[in-house]
């Protein structure tokens, strides 16, 4: 029976690492919540998207604990140090969606009148037209 990776044993720092629930980095436990291993623009962004919550009315602590989830997914976690300093963020949240970044699917271009469509339609076949001729010389 092939044996599930998921549960394999990483020892005795691993052991104690996972009762008692602090984070082990380069063989020192540290503390969670220690935020010295994030650069100060990873420090703006989390405190810029905790704002945001608390606009719309999420508590603060919960919040905070949002805005570093999101820090953590665009980023990979702390960049002061080590061999993944330096690596772009991957903005996968804020490309997500919500208010600001409009409507999609579709639902921009079903919400303007058909007329406005018909005319988008037009200018786009005209252009595609002369593109094509263009192409062809």
């Amino acid at each position: 029976m092939a044996r599930d990776v998921r549960h394999r044993h990483f020892g005795i720092k691993g052991l104690i690492a996972s009762l008692d629930s602090p984070v082990v980095s380069g063989g020192n436990i540290m503390p969670r919540g220690d935020k010295s291993k994030y650069t100060d623009k990873q420090k703006r962004k989390a405190e810029h998207i905790a704002e945001g919550y608390e606009d719309r009315g999420v508590p603060e602590k919960e919040a905070e604990r949002r805005a570093w989830a999101t820090v953590n997914k665009e980023s990979g976690g702390g960049n002061k140090s080590g061999s993944g300093r330096g690596k772009p963020d991957t903005k996968v949240s804020s490309k997500k969606g919500g208010a600001i970044g409009g409507k999609k699917g579709g639902a921009a271009s079903a919400a303007r009148p058909a007329s406005a469509r018909s005319a988008s339609a037009k200018k786009a076949a005209a252009t595609r037209k002369r593109n094509q001729a263009a192409k062809s010389r």
